[in-house]
């Protein structure tokens, strides 16, 4: 397998280019801001074929080069439906105005074929057999997609902004909830094997084994015992 990651943009989002290998048909999960140009260098570099985009969830830094890369690629995008309004409305998601030095770089708007992500889908993209799991908390439709082991190739979550390395993600922001975000990690997160690779919306790579030890969220879900609330938690993209 092949996955080709970069951070993109003012916020730093990953995208991710997934393929069973180079020279084949590739899926690419969120292409955010400034996110275009580096995703064409990987498709070059890795002789890849583009078949579809797939979304963790709406918010701008993880959607603004959807127009773009489908549109050059004519191919769909994937979202839960209750985040696609993000794409079209990407303030209104936020609850505040992103500004307009910043708006002027942003493609506000949907991509021709938009597609409905339903939580335990299996979506068979590229020769790739991704598992979609709703994991409601940082927005009403943030959702999770999985690959299973594989080879000498271990399980892999890209966890979008639910999971990261030492943290979790915002909930203060329209659609957010702590409560939600909890019973998401519980879900999502906690049945997974510990050798299970996450790949996340923002910052390092981690696996499940680590953040089950370390992140202190995690293990509050996993004890029951509280650690924080939703003012304690890093601002991390969106």
């Amino acid at each position: 397998m092949l996955i080709a990651g970069f951070p993109a943009g003012a916020w730093g989002t990953n995208c991710y280019l997934v393929a069973p290998a180079a020279g084949e048909e590739c899926v690419i999960i969120d292409p955010g801001h400034q996110a275009a140009e580096g995703v064409e260098e990987a498709l070059k570099k890795h002789r890849l074929k583009p078949v579809a985009v797939v979304l963790t969830h709406g918010h701008i830094d993880h959607v603004a080069s959807v127009v773009p890369v489908c549109g050059a690629h004519d191919v769909p995008a994937w979202i839960h439906p209750e985040d696609r309004y993000m794409m079209s409305d990407p303030e209104k998601a936020l609850g505040r105005s992103i500004g307009m030095p910043l708006m002027g770089e942003l493609t506000v708007g949907e991509p021709d074929d938009v597609k409905d992500l339903t939580d335990g889908a299996a979506l068979e993209l590229a020769g790739l057999a991704f598992s979609v799991a709703h994991a409601p908390g940082h927005t009403k439709g943030s959702v999770t997609f999985g690959l299973p082991e594989a080879a000498d190739i271990p399980p892999i979550l890209f966890s979008g902004d639910l999971l990261f390395a030492g943290s979790i993600g915002r909930t203060d922001l329209p659609g957010g909830s702590m409560e939600d975000m909890f019973a998401s990690l519980a879900r999502v997160c906690l049945p997974l094997d510990d050798s299970t690779v996450v790949l996340p919306g923002h910052n390092d790579h981690t696996t499940i084994g680590r953040e089950r030890a370390t992140n202190p969220y995690l293990r509050q879900v996993a004890t029951g015992r509280q650690v924080g609330s939703a003012a304690d938690v890093p601002r991390r993209g969106m």
